[in-house]
């Protein structure tokens, strides 16, 4: 990875590290709304931006997280999991839109892995929680959306990073 890559993805990081602290109570229960997933749109535009990502995930559960532990295995791995099969099929997906549409599914569906870790951190019901956390990602990734394709077409986020 170079200079400017390595930047760039630390510049996200630190951006969705903020973003969640700002919002914290909002990012960690069973009703969430983390306005710093809307940064997942970026894997749609270059995969590069994965390692950003990642790590912004990471270290916000790690520092901000009611159960960190579990935070680092749940949600770091829903993120990942989530990325690369937006990753994969955007090899076979044409177009920005189709793509972020996409993103925000994969995402909204994956979130049973955090109801499951709230189920079993705070005993909360498994599907009901589920919707709950599937409906905060739904609606963060879909209003992000616009917000994301709107600043990419002021500093284009393919090639931004190399």
């Amino acid at each position: 990875m170079n200079i400017k890559s390595l930047a760039v993805n630390g510049i996200i990081a630190a951006l969705y590290i903020v973003v969640t602290f700002f919002i914290q109570p909002l990012s960690f229960s069973n009703i969430q709304f983390r306005l710093s997933e809307m940064f997942n749109h970026l894997i749609v535009f270059n995969k590069k931006y994965f390692f950003g990502i990642i790590l912004g995930v990471f270290l916000a559960n790690l520092f901000f997280s009611p159960s960190p532990g579990l935070d680092l295995i749940f949600g770091f791995g829903q993120s990942v999991l989530a990325l690369l099969i937006t990753m994969f099929s955007s090899r076979y997906i044409k177009g920005i839109w189709a793509r972020m549409a996409i993103n925000t599914v994969v995402f909204t569906v994956t979130m049973f892995l955090i109801a499951w870790e709230l189920n079993i951190v705070f005993k909360y019901p498994f599907f009901a929680t589920w919707l709950a956390v599937a409906f905060g990602e739904f609606a963060v990734l879909t209003i992000g959306a616009p917000l994301m394709y709107a600043i990419h077409k002021r500093i284009n986020f393919e090639k931004l990073i190399d």
